[in-house]
């Protein structure tokens, strides 16, 4: 093993002795040129190359950091995008709604006005007639904004679609039926 290790030094020499130039120069007989040169601008070569690689290197890491940044960046935004979309579309759902629930009152005395109406005599026809002609463009007003009358008289009661306001027992009917709206 030593004869192997001692062998490939050599080779190693004779390798540094082929690429250094002072050391032909030398073997030539040619006058020696400073060594200390040779050594300083070599390790200056081996220097800055190993100084470029650090360099690629560290470009290369921060290209990557900066890659990685971007990309998170982009799905940030993207996801602000969402969120902003969803946001304003959730405001005037419930804006809407919002309306409309202090509407409602407004039409369901509305009906009661034009109910009660109905039993006063010969001038309550006029009076009918303009409840009737305001009741009319409440209703196609809640209908752009997208507000539909559903009339579940006689249904089973849903929580999600009906709201109740009292409970009343009625003996011909089954348990949460709706009896008016």
């Amino acid at each position: 093993m030593a004869s192997q290790g001692q062998q490939s030094s050599d080779i190693d020499q004779q390798d540094d002795a082929g690429k250094n130039p002072s050391a032909t120069a030398a073997e030539a007989g040619d006058p020696p040129q400073s060594s200390s040169e040779d050594v300083e601008s070599s390790s200056n070569a081996e220097m800055s190359h190993e100084e470029l690689l650090l360099t690629l290197q560290d470009a290369q890491t921060k290209a990557d950091e900066y890659w990685n940044q971007l990309l998170r960046a982009k799905a940030e935004f993207e996801n602000y995008k969402r969120r902003a979309e969803r946001d304003v579309e959730n405001a005037h759902r419930y804006g809407l709604e919002r309306v409309a629930k202090e509407l409602l009152p407004i039409k369901d005395s509305m009906e009661l006005g034009l109910a009660a109406a109905d039993g006063v005599g010969e001038d309550s026809v006029k009076v009918r007639e303009g409840i009737e002609l305001t009741l009319k463009m409440f209703c196609s007003l809640l209908e752009k904004i997208g507000v539909t009358e559903i009339d579940p008289v006689g249904e089973r009661f849903n929580p999600e679609y009906h709201q109740a306001m009292s409970t009343q027992e009625a003996e011909d009917k089954e348990p949460n039926t709706v009896l008016t709206v």
